[in-house]
């Protein structure tokens, strides 16, 4: 498995501690003021670090990329997060890879391969065992903005590798949660008005989440998506609940059931599957994605977390 892989696995990594950070610390009921207070900060942090602007169409094409890939799929993330059980959330949200395959089939024309849709269903139904409970609760709304949230990201992604990159990962980065952040605010005081008095908590909770959560854990995702294969990040994004079940265990003192371990199994099976296949280059598209700076870039998350 080569080094980009693993780096970039790092970054679903720590989304897996999302869920606990936004139950534990954030004030409730404020998912779009907790998107944006997420995505602005990072994105004015990198951007101290770069120091660039974007220059030409990809002044429209940071605001398309960062709605969908920071601020529509924060917004749906942060509303399946507090309307649904973490379990919910993480086996609709599973599916991303599957709709990332099918669009790049369609907008791409990358090829869809058997192995890749076997995968993305064993590795839906892995999250599922490890992380939804027979008591789950299926919110309406909470199952729409999970299932939004994972279209809304894959969109993102697909196009990204189609329009390529202008910069630096680092710097797409940048762009990309500033746009998405700006799309947000104006809907976030619509919907929420100004952000609460916060507490030393909650003030802790988003500087997590906005500095290794978002500024961190993008920066790798997005030079992962620059130099791989587009379906094979969207499958490490299935890393998210499995580490979301560990840190349960090791805070809340949950033990693993044997269904669970079977789950972790799958899911883990799925992606080395894909990563293995994601060494060869499928198409004269991801040929070129084999150099270094010379692949599209720009997902995913989580996503769902």
């Amino acid at each position: 498995m080569s080094w980009t892989l693993l780096i970039t696995a790092m970054a679903p990594a720590v989304w897996g501690s999302t869920y606990l950070v936004t139950v534990a610390l954030l004030p409730s009921g404020l998912p779009l003021t907790a998107a944006v207070l997420r995505a602005v900060p990072a994105g004015l942090l990198l951007l101290l670090v770069v120091r660039r602007l974007p220059r030409g169409s990809w002044w429209w094409k940071s605001l398309v990329l960062g709605g969908l890939n920071i601020g529509v799929f924060f917004a749906l993330l942060f509303v399946a997060a507090y309307r649904l059980p973490g379990g919910v959330a993480a086996t609709v949200g599973a599916v991303q890879p599957l709709i990332v395959a099918g669009l790049a089939t369609w907008i791409l024309r990358d090829r869809l391969s058997l192995a890749v849709i076997l995968s993305g269903i064993a590795g839906a139904a892995g999250v599922a065992l490890l992380v939804l409970q027979s008591q789950a609760r299926l919110d309406p709304v909470g199952v729409l903005a999970a299932l939004g949230g994972a279209v809304s990201m894959a969109a993102g992604v697909v196009l990204a590798k189609k329009w390529g990159q202008a910069e630096k990962p680092l710097t797409m980065t940048a762009w990309q949660l500033l746009g998405g952040g700006i799309v947000l605010i104006p809907v976030m005081l619509a919907v929420e008005g100004l952000p609460p008095v916060l507490s030393a908590a909650n003030l802790a909770g988003y500087a997590y989440l906005a500095v290794m959560g978002t500024a961190v854990a993008y920066a790798l995702w997005f030079r992962g998506i620059q130099r791989l294969p587009v379906t094979a990040p969207s499958f490490l994004g299935l890393l998210s609940p499995v580490v979301a079940t560990l840190l349960g265990g090791l805070v809340m003192g949950e033990r693993l059931s044997p269904l669970q371990g079977l789950g972790g199994l799958l899911v883990i099976g799925s992606i080395l599957v894909v990563a293995v296949g994601s060494r060869r280059p499928s198409s004269a598209r991801d040929a070129s994605a084999a150099g270094v700076d010379q692949s599209a870039g720009a997902r995913v998350l989580p996503a769902l977390r």
